[in-house]
């Protein structure tokens, strides 16, 4: 039992939420506009959720190797770390579960054609280089550019082309920009309690870089700036649709308040508080467009 536990804190559960969040949103405005298909919806669903954990995993070990978590670190507890994963057993296990993520992409290949292999070996080789490689996008202030096109860009509009088979469109992509603004307000509150940590270890996150009160505000505007741009789909004579973008703000400047006045292991729970409110967010909009 204690060793799933450890495999299940290696995985981050509670980060996951945020490639959910995409995908509910794309199936949200696959059945607004009629296109929504549950085989493929289920597909994407379960390569979104794979990949991230391939991350997730593929960031613990190489910053286990890179020397950047340490034992009794702020953050939840890093299993190979503390000495609870052996290192040679979590790269093998990284990248059977890439294997496991890549074979059900492979599945999508019927509802979207050929050319998903490259997308896919595209999102594979970055799931990785996020915190692997010569260049590790994490380690140099990109982290966030890499979560608002792989959690955002990519999974929204991707999910809603294999449904429908409209490859751009106007409102998908604005949607997938919000949700990726959501998704890396998860990563802000990561390296806002790691900030001091991660600076003695030479990563550059965008909030050692830019410092926690800038951090903090763009934080905010993220948020903000997330349901602005979603104001086209907004329009409605069923007012009750608002109230979904209000509890959403509400929610987000309750977090935000908490990550300015909160340091070190305090802030873990609003890595949760702020995935969950992204995912609230996509399924209340998502339930709306398939009974309103």
């Amino acid at each position: 039992m204690k060793k799933i536990k450890i495999w299940i804190e290696c995985a981050r559960l509670r980060t996951l939420p945020v490639s959910v969040a995409g995908v509910v949103m794309a199936c949200g405005l696959a059945v607004r506009e009629g296109e929504f298909s549950l085989i493929p919806a289920i597909l994407c669903f379960i390569f979104a959720v794979m990949a991230q954990i391939v991350s997730n995993f593929a960031n613990e070990y190489y910053d286990f190797k890179r020397g950047a978590d340490k034992k009794g670190r702020v953050g939840p507890r890093r299993g190979v770390t503390e000495g609870d994963i052996k290192p040679q057993t979590l790269k093998k296990v990284t990248f059977a579960t890439l294997c496991i993520a890549c074979s059900i992409g492979c599945c999508l290949i019927p509802f979207g054609g050929w050319w998903l292999l490259a997308v896919g070996a595209f999102i594979a080789i970055f799931a990785l280089a996020y915190s692997a490689g010569p260049y590790p996008l994490s380690y140099h202030g990109l982290g966030d550019l890499a979560v608002l096109l792989f959690f955002g860009i990519i999974p929204v509009n991707l999910t809603y082309y294999v449904q429908s088979g409209i490859l751009f469109d106007v409102n998908v992509f604005l949607a997938s920009v919000s949700i990726g603004l959501m998704g890396v307000n998860v990563l802000i509150v990561n390296n806002y309690r790691d900030m001091e940590d991660d600076k003695e270890a030479g990563k550059r996150t965008s909030v050692v870089i830019v410092g926690r009160k800038v951090a903090s505000i763009i934080y905010l505007l993220n948020g903000c700036v997330a349901i602005i741009l979603m104001l086209p789909m907004w329009v409605s004579v069923n007012y009750i649709i608002y109230l979904i973008p209000v509890l959403y703000l509400l929610l987000h400047v309750v977090i935000w308040r908490k990550l300015v006045t909160n340091s070190g292991a305090a802030l873990n729970p609003l890595l949760g508080a702020t995935s969950i409110n992204m995912l609230m967010f996509s399924i209340l909009i998502t339930l709306y467009w398939s009974i309103g």
